[in-house]
């Protein structure tokens, strides 16, 4: 199994950067990603077996963190991965110790947090991107995902989801 741990968009968040992705005019071969895939990656663990499963499980029952929001502010074009993301330009401090507490768990190294969404990807030439009203996201809970891609496009599952603590209570 592949799995990463993420952030899902409401509804509203995800109608929101749909709207974008569609505003961008993108050469005939970029393929925009679908709604429904729409995630910020917390971790990729990768592939693991029926065993790492479980510990993963055990990590994401454990783990307490307060909510947060954050914004989508700006649009980007990575040349290296070909992709257009809405990105975070300010990544809120319980954002970033939840995301070191997580990957710490898990025994990732820390790299550089760079939350965003993949609006499109296979993108060769850098497309013109306007800039972006700021997109509000509350995250309220994280999950741990599947990612199969076999297909002409990765199909996630979400295998279990966990609260991120309401304001009011202590982590």
């Amino acid at each position: 199994m592949r799995l990463f741990f993420a952030l899902w968009p409401d509804d509203g968040v995800a109608q929101q950067l749909s709207r974008i992705a569609c505003q961008l005019n993108l050469e005939s071969r970029s393929r925009r990603v679908n709604r429904k895939n729409y995630h910020v990656t917390l971790a990729f663990v990768g592939e693991v077996d029926a065993s790492r499963f479980a510990v993963l499980q055990q990590i994401g029952r454990s783990l307490r963190a307060p909510r947060f929001t954050f914004a989508c502010d700006s649009l980007e074009y990575w040349q290296k991965s070909r992709v257009v993301v809405a990105a975070a330009q300010i990544v809120p401090p319980a954002l970033h110790d939840f995301w070191i507490r997580l990957n710490d768990a898990i025994g990732l190294p820390r790299e550089r947090l760079r939350a965003h969404v993949t609006l499109a990807r296979k993108v060769a030439q850098a497309p013109v991107l306007q800039a972006m009203s700021p997109i509000v996201w509350q995250a309220t809970n994280y999950s741990l995902i599947r990612s199969d891609t076999g297909g002409v496009e990765s199909a996630y599952t979400v295998l279990d989801t966990w609260p991120l603590l309401d304001e009011t209570e202590n982590p």
